[in-house]
């Protein structure tokens, strides 16, 4: 059972590169459909249907799916190797996979909510909260790439630095936005 690890391993990472694509660009569209909401009554039909479709066959063709096959190549990698669970990297990361799992569970309910209009998001909040994606992510390539050799002092300063980044981007991209 050993050698099928590197398969495994493959791909469990294609299906995470697939969950992580899903997760931006839905709310990237929870973005759009938020902002037709501004849009004047027959456009804001239109776009809402459209992006209630787009939205559906994100989540539930590629999304969804590409989050279960993720958990489930990322069992048999341990299952395979469950001396991968006696190391602390490993907990840091299945800890920012459950956080991961509770976004995608989270993004499930604004879809619904956008698809019934009882969304009270507003695009910004959006913004803000589709770089928490990009936070995990990065916490979870650096945490299985370095493993052991980040030091935790450096790994949480470079964790709150790219954060703080973000943040700063995405208040000059508002400013831009706006004149």
């Amino acid at each position: 059972m050993a050698e099928y690890y590197t398969i495994f391993k493959s791909l469990h990472i294609i299906f995470v590169v697939s969950w992580f694509a899903g997760l931006f660009y839905i709310v990237r569209l929870f973005i759009y459909h938020t902002e037709a909401n501004q849009k004047p009554e027959t456009e804001r039909k239109v776009l809402q249907e459209q992006f209630n479709m787009m939205q559906w066959r994100l989540w539930y063709i590629i999304t969804t799916p590409a989050m279960i096959l993720t958990v489930v190549f990322g069992t048999l990698m341990l299952c395979v190797q469950p001396g991968l669970l006696q190391l602390p990297w490993m907990h840091i990361k299945l800890t920012f996979v459950g956080i991961l799992l509770v976004y995608h569970f989270i993004c499930q309910g604004m879809l619904n909510k956008l698809k019934n209009g009882s969304s009270r998001w507003t695009s910004m909040h959006l913004r803000l909260w589709n770089e928490l994606a990009t936070l995990i992510l990065v916490a979870i390539v650096f945490l299985v790439t370095m493993r052991s050799s980040l030091s935790w002092v450096g790994g949480v300063i470079g964790f709150f630095g790219v954060g703080i980044a973000l943040m700063i981007g995405i208040r000059l991209y508002k400013k831009l936005r706006k004149s």
